[in-house]
């Protein structure tokens, strides 16, 4: 007998407790333990982010087959930051390359900048394995000596002269709470100008993303995705320290550790332009941010991910 209009939807109901249920149960059981922190922060005589700041700023670069659009993003940001410690003497820097497993000639690359600038300025930490950009970063940011930290792609999408903008954001936010701010470069001033370039599915699944980001994880920041973001020493520590995901999500947990340690976030507009090359392939790398998403909120939900507060030495 075909079933009434009330048990039907009774039937839906548990149904979709029952699939609700069992997403959750996957997320918690397939949930990875928190991750060490990386060999070149165990060693004693490298660079470690638990110690005391020795530089003004570190600059961390993650590269995944970058041997054609390093250079450019390298010799911009090398210009202006040496430009900037002449005018300014006091200001010191470190550019952090991470060498993400590539398979072209990066790390090459790299180790040329460390020989005209010196490897008190550029240094190269070269991963045996492709981590992905998260667990790049994260490597960089666990070695870096900067009371600041800046995350820049390889690409040079973002004009790296625009950190003034996102120090001014973080300048902005001051007090800070126990030392702890972010800035994010932002691109959401020009998504209607981006929409207009893009195929009617592109700018479905970009949609989809946001109210994903928005629904899930991040609420405050509309453009959670760009590679430009200054954080302070401590809240690097606190974030990255409790950081999971390694690949192209990263950025939405580390907001999210962010909200939920009640760091004060920062959204500036800065200027970027699309550069050839992106290793993003948009259908199933979405679809992958996609699981990511669900999976950070329900891992944290279920208490499979906990927050833990580091202390500095």
């Amino acid at each position: 007998l075909p079933l009434s209009l009330p048990a039907a939807a009774l039937a839906l109901v548990a149904l979709a407790a029952f699939l609700f249920v069992l997403i959750c149960a996957i997320a918690h059981v397939t949930a990875k333990t928190m991750p060490h922190e990386d060999a070149e922060c165990r060693k004693g005589s490298a660079p470690n982010i638990h110690d005391p700041a020795t530089r003004e700023l570190s600059v961390v670069v993650p590269s995944y087959n970058e041997e054609d659009r390093l250079p450019l993003m390298m010799d911009e940001a090398l210009d202006y930051l040496e430009k900037r410690q002449k005018r300014d003497p006091s200001f010191t820097y470190e550019v952090i390359v991470v060498n993400d497993g590539s398979k072209d000639q990066t790390a090459k690359v790299a180790k040329e900048y460390c020989k005209k600038y010196g490897s008190d300025k550029v240094r190269v930490i070269s991963l045996e394995k492709n981590r992905g950009k998260g667990g790049a970063v994260r490597t960089g940011v666990f070695s870096a000596r900067g009371k600041k930290i800046l995350m820049a792609d390889a690409d040079g999408a973002t004009k790296f002269a625009d950190i003034e903008k996102v120090e001014e954001g973080l300048k902005n936010l001051r007090p800070w709470p126990k030392e702890m701010a972010i800035s994010c470069g932002s691109r959401a001033h020009l998504e209607k100008d981006s929409i207009a370039k893009r195929s009617y599915f592109r700018t479905l699944l970009m949609y989809g993303f946001h109210f994903l980001v928005w629904f899930l994880c991040v609420k405050e920041i509309r453009d959670t995705q760009c590679g430009f973001k200054l954080l302070t020493r401590e809240a690097a520590l606190q974030t990255f320290s409790n950081l999971h995901i390694e690949r192209w999500a990263f950025d939405v947990e580390l907001l999210y550790i962010a909200q939920r340690l009640k760091i004060p976030i920062a959204e500036v507009a800065v200027n970027w332009t699309e550069i050839e090359g992106s290793k993003l392939v948009p259908f199933w790398s979405w679809l992958q941010m996609g699981r990511d998403l669900l999976f950070i909120r329900l891992r944290y939900m279920t208490g499979a991910w906990k927050l833990e507060a580091k202390k500095c030495n």
